[in-house]
């Protein structure tokens, strides 16, 4: 991911979340040295996704599939690479936070070996108040 990839992602983002990460996050994130990626098909921006790595975790920041490819498995893909990334890193374990609402993401986190270690109250902003978090890990 490179800052000439933000226009297009900050187009796609809101039609995935509520609350979607600004270009400011993710110019902050790039220039904080994040591990950051596109998924490209036929030259379109399909998903992207951001690894905070600290010293031996990698923190999964985002991880998005623009509407139009969903439901190819293109999520997991994305996600195995982002784990290879962390290997990569001498990440020992991955961490992330998911809306305890969105089901589809936390069955194919489950599917892929994390585990819920947590709760994390209040965490997601929502249109009428706060939501709830599921922590989850996974060891390398």
């Amino acid at each position: 991911m490179s800052d000439d990839d933000l226009a297009v992602i900050s187009q796609i983002e809101p039609t995935l979340y509520s609350h979607p990460w600004t270009v400011g996050n993710f110019k902050d994130s790039l220039h904080s040295g994040y591990s950051a990626w596109v998924m490209e098909i036929s030259g379109n921006i399909a998903g992207y996704a951001l690894v905070m790595m600290v010293l031996d975790e990698a923190h999964l920041l985002n991880i998005s599939v623009a509407q139009a490819y969903q439901g190819q498995g293109l999520g997991r893909t994305l996600l195995l690479y982002m784990i290879e990334i962390s290997q990569r890193h001498q990440a020992a374990n991955m961490f992330l936070e998911v809306r305890v609402s969105n089901h589809k993401a936390i069955a194919l986190y489950e599917s892929m070996g994390f585990c819920e270690i947590g709760l994390r109250r209040h965490y997601y902003p929502t249109k009428t108040g706060r939501e709830d978090a599921v922590l989850m890990g996974l060891a390398l």
